[in-house]
């Protein structure tokens, strides 16, 4: 361990498994349980870390193996955490101990572990957002979140009973989304209902208007429901929007990912072509 410096020569490496900071790194990296009690996260190869950086500057705490201090954009990474926060803590771990910590089959040897981000969620919702509801698969989670970036939306609501999205798996499916976004977690619907100030979109098969010949460019709050069970029984349907996505009959319905990003991107189009 070593702080202020660029040069990873000069950093001292970790060859115990007792050094503190290396034990609560691979708690994290193992445990949800001690990483929600912690307030922390753990962001593992050079793209999420990078994403980090750029969105949020230096992380708490940052680990590297040795081999990965051969790789230039390593290097480069390093020399801008440490610019961002001269006195960060790094570790430089030993190949052998960083099996210890990795969950990739394949990568970079490079971690962050990170205060996870906790942003209020605003008295009124007056402006584009997400609302995910039980939605339990990360890959899911993580392809949703990922779309609402690319499809402009800046705000997330999940609840409880949604995917962690701090998890690892969710991480790695967001890609860095969940750095350009404000996620509040765990928020049921009586508490997001009070806040709604704008109409609430969700799709099902029937009784619902056609997407292509909704009128989506105002702001809403778009609803994702369960997997299996759609929609929470306390959201009242009377006060959705409903909207139906043209599709062939050879499939019963779209996986809610692929929803989410046929819904969101026709709202971006009829926006840009407005």
């Amino acid at each position: 361990m070593s702080k202020g410096t660029t040069d990873p020569a000069d950093l001292r490496q970790i060859h115990s498994r007792d050094n503190p900071h290396w034990r609560e790194l691979v708690l994290c990296a193992q445990s949800a349980r001690e990483r929600r009690k912690r307030g922390l996260s753990f962001l593992e190869g050079e793209h999420l870390c990078e994403a980090w950086l750029d969105h949020w500057g230096a992380p708490r705490l940052m680990a590297i193996a040795d081999s990965a201090q051969q790789v230039p954009s390593c290097r480069a990474l390093l020399a801008r955490a440490q610019k961002q926060d001269p006195a960060l803590t790094i570790l430089l771990v030993d190949d052998a101990m960083w099996r210890d910590l990795s969950q990739l089959v394949q990568g970079v040897s490079l971690a962050f572990l990170i205060e996870t981000p906790q942003p209020s969620l605003p008295e009124r919702l007056t402006e584009d957002a997400i609302y995910l509801d039980r939605v339990q698969d990360p890959g899911n989670v993580g392809s949703i979140l990922r779309t609402a970036v690319a499809a402009g939306i800046t705000r997330v609501v999940t609840a409880p009973g949604t995917a962690w999205v701090w998890s690892p798996k969710v991480l790695r499916a967001g890609m860095g989304a969940h750095f350009a976004l404000q996620v509040h977690e765990g928020v049921g619907w009586g508490e997001l209902e009070a806040r709604i100030e704008m109409p609430r979109l969700a799709a099902r098969p029937q009784n619902a208007s056609e997407l292509w010949l909704t009128d989506l460019r105002s702001p809403a709050l778009w609803l994702f429901g369960n997997e299996g069970a759609g929609l929470d029984p306390l959201i009242d349907p009377q006060t959705v929007q409903w909207i139906r996505i043209p599709q062939s009959d050879r499939v019963e319905s779209l996986n809610v990912a692929a929803a989410a990003a046929v819904c969101l991107f026709e709202q971006r189009r009829q926006r840009l072509s407005a």
